[in-house]
């Protein structure tokens, strides 16, 4: 199957975690939201607002989106209406990591994540904070890992 025409490599990457990846496409262009499933082509990390912008020092959109960018370097979902943000990872094992942060759960096989459309860049909804690049994209979970360390620094936590 060829990526249909005017959709981004990355955005028909993670299409392709569906078993008809032409169904993410559809739910893509009538609602603008595909429901996509983990643990094939990628986890997620469920990091809670609160816990952002703590890591980030502020909630203001346009610094935790830098944040994002420069610390994660990978692509992070953004539900403003229930202040979540989804960093899209590796597939790994979720046991260990919900051990080790349960304050941020990796999500992956046998669930799903609503994906936005490639054009869906904000600032309201369901929408990127930071957009897929390329195919295969995602953030080292090392990476994530550190965003919730600086989220648990005391110093931080007693600066909000």
């Amino acid at each position: 199957m060829t990526t249909p025409r005017g959709v981004p490599a990355a955005i028909d990457w993670l299409a392709r975690a569906q078993a008809a990846p032409q169904q993410a496409h559809k739910e893509w262009a009538e609602r603008g939201i595909a429901l996509l499933p983990l643990g094939k082509r990628f986890n997620s990390v469920f990091l809670p607002g609160a816990l952002v912008h703590i890591a980030a020092g502020t909630s203001d959109p346009d610094v935790v989106q830098r944040m994002f960018a420069e610390l994660l370097d990978g692509p992070v979902i953004h539900n403003r209406p229930q202040h979540q943000y989804y960093a899209l990872v590796e597939c790994a094992p979720t046991l260990r990591w919900k051990q080790d942060y349960p304050d941020a759960p990796m999500l992956g096989a046998g669930q799903f994540l609503s994906v936005p459309a490639s054009d869906l860049t904000g600032p309201t909804g369901l929408y990127w904070a930071v957009q897929p690049r390329i195919a295969g994209d995602l953030c080292a979970t090392p990476s994530v890992a550190a965003l919730i360390h600086m989220a648990r620094d005391p110093r931080r936590v007693g600066a909000r």
